[in-house]
């Protein structure tokens, strides 16, 4: 069980690797050891004028840092590592994904992933190899989230919208739009493989993934309930890992505040009711496959 200062601890590590500053890099401009910011990572209970220079130096407010009322994130990177984190000691993940739960998809979708995301860097851009080796970063810090939900086999329950898997199997997994239409072809397959594990896995029903197809469009933004022993969480977020990935701009944020948790739990819980569920679910996205 995590308690408030390892949460604390675990808050600097994720605006750490935000920022792509190293243990050491931290440790020279604050004149501490390494060994130090390790600790203080684990959770150990520092000064307030050590936390007011991390504040500083990762150009963070101290009440997002100590997790009072909301953190923000305007890094995917970091982003995805506290995502990791919470997943880390959550009971239960809740999500309302565009177009399904990323932690659903196949294995092969991460290699198509990696090339969706080098797609959608501009032509021309100055610092193209600086964006290359984000999505790196990026890509292994995925892997390790999905190697880490394996192998606790938490409990997944994804919202799905019907409007959101056809637009998915119509533009295929596309960084851009100006591809070859031999390779437009074969992204719209690949996104049909996905879409038919989907419908298999809806079918099979396995113990600890539920999925609901809802009608429409389910709310647009994209968030996740981490239901704790302790404490819930939610985060929402900006960066899109489906088609036309995002991992570049806008600001998310993740909240432990009751009254924002009971909201989107409500939320959830509404849109799960009237959900297609099962071989129900299942029906739906096979009409969609065979249009």
């Amino acid at each position: 069980m995590v308690n408030e200062f390892e949460e604390v601890g675990q808050r600097l590590r994720a605006y750490r690797l935000g920022r792509s500053l190293t243990a050491e890099d931290v440790a020279q401009q604050l004149g501490i050891s390494r060994a130090a910011v390790y600790r203080l990572e684990k959770g150990e209970i520092v000064k307030i004028q050590i936390l007011s220079a991390l504040s500083k130096l990762l150009d963070v407010s101290l009440p997002s840092m100590l997790g009072i009322g909301v953190e923000y994130y305007d890094n995917a990177i970091a982003f995805f590592e506290r995502m990791r984190q919470l997943e880390e000691d959550s009971i239960q993940l809740i999500g309302n994904f565009s177009p399904m739960s990323w932690l659903i998809m196949s294995d092969d979708y991460m290699r198509y992933l990696r090339v969706m995301l080098i797609e959608a860097i501009p032509d021309g851009a100055a610092d193209r190899q600086r964006h290359i080796d984000f999505i790196g970063t990026l890509m292994n810090l995925l892997e390790e989230r999905r190697t880490s939900a394996s192998r606790r086999r938490v409990p997944v329950v994804s919202l799905v919208g019907s409007q959101d898997i056809e637009r998915f199997l119509r533009l295929g997994l596309i960084g851009r739009f100006d591809l070859p239409e031999t390779v437009q072809e074969e992204r719209r397959q690949a996104a049909r493989h996905e879409v038919e594990r989907l419908h298999d896995l809806m079918l099979r029903q396995p113990i600890g993934t539920q999925v609901g197809v809802v009608d429409g469009q389910p709310p647009s933004q994209t968030f996740q309930v981490y239901e704790r022993a302790t404490m819930s969480s939610v985060s929402l977020s900006p960066y899109r890992l489906g088609d036309q990935p995002n991992v570049t701009s806008g600001i998310a944020l993740v909240t432990s505040a009751p009254d924002a948790v009971r909201h989107f739990e409500r939320t959830l819980q509404t849109q799960w009711e009237t959900a297609h569920k099962g071989s129900d679910g299942a029906h739906i996205l096979r009409r969609m496959l065979d249009a």
